[in-house]
């Protein structure tokens, strides 16, 4: 008898403390999809919010339609526990393509919007979305190879911890070859109708990396500024693409310097100090 395959589908995972009193803070990872990578930023977003780090499954060949049906499922389940608390949606390079389309499919769940260089800037290099179209006639041992060499394109190697770099270059050899070329295929159809943008009215935080050698984020987190009509930009002068990983980044101490937290955090984070 065959043994029928178990379809795995996409989970939240709560990084260390389970907060349900707090506002939710859920974090869409990259092209990786783990969540893991967000690790170094958990203890200070804990603070002030129930954090969850999607995880989306090595083998999930799923359109955008259904990812974001997926997360707003997701969502939904923990408002059942606590439904009246904010809700923070943060998106990080594909996960700031994803984010993109949840929100603009749910505009009125979400308090607030984070997007942290968003892969949407891959059609401003076209050299890659030609080159990607290519991408699946290379066999796919050459996958785990090349992930050392884009290393360096990825991620500011010096800003980050040795302990970190092996995790990220053991992260990225973790997906297989198919979801890679899957989801490269979907940051090249991706298209989000700028009235839709236009229609998100609560504040949205742009974060930037001025030395991202993987794509032009600062160039897409400026169109995304001239759009969103309740914006602000963020540009990190030192920091590579993978800017979450590195040492000196911390997410919640850059939403509390630019007045990003709403005043529900800040009492959380308040009584978190007193206790």
């Amino acid at each position: 008898m065959t043994t029928p395959k178990v379809s795995l589908q996409p989970c939240f995972l709560t990084p260390k403390r389970f907060q349900p009193e707090y506002p939710l803070f859920v974090y869409l990872p990259g092209m990786d999809g783990t969540g893991q990578l967000l690790r170094s930023q958990t203890a200070g977003l804990e603070a002030g919010f129930d954090v969850r780090c999607l995880a989306i499954p090595r083998e999930d060949l799923t359109s955008w339609e259904v990812l974001t049906n997926n997360v707003l499922d997701l969502i939904h389940t923990e408002l059942e526990k606590s439904s009246h608390r904010p809700v923070y949606l943060c998106g990080e390079s594909f996960g700031g393509c994803l984010a993109q389309k949840v929100a603009v499919a749910a505009p009125h769940l979400f308090q607030r919007i984070i997007l942290i260089n968003p892969a949407s800037s891959f059609h401003l290099r076209p050299f890659y979305e030609w080159a990607s179209q290519f991408s699946y006639f290379v066999p796919s041992y050459f996958f785990d190879i090349g992930a050392l060499g884009l290393l360096p394109f990825l991620a500011t190697l010096s800003r980050i911890s040795r302990s970190d770099r092996q995790e990220l270059l053991k992260t990225m050899r973790s997906i297989p070859s198919e979801t890679v070329l899957w989801r490269l295929s979907l940051i090249r159809e991706f298209c989000v109708d700028e009235k839709q943008l236009r229609q998100l009215t609560q504040p949205v935080l742009l974060l930037a990396s001025n030395q991202d050698r993987l794509l032009p984020s600062l160039a897409e987190a400026q169109r995304l500024e001239n759009i969103l009509t309740n914006s602000e930009l963020v540009v990190l002068p030192e920091s590579g693409h993978a800017c979450l990983l590195e040492t000196d980044m911390n997410l919640y101490e850059i939403m509390k310097a630019h007045n990003f937290l709403d005043n529900t955090v800040k009492a959380k984070a308040a009584e978190a100090i007193l206790s």
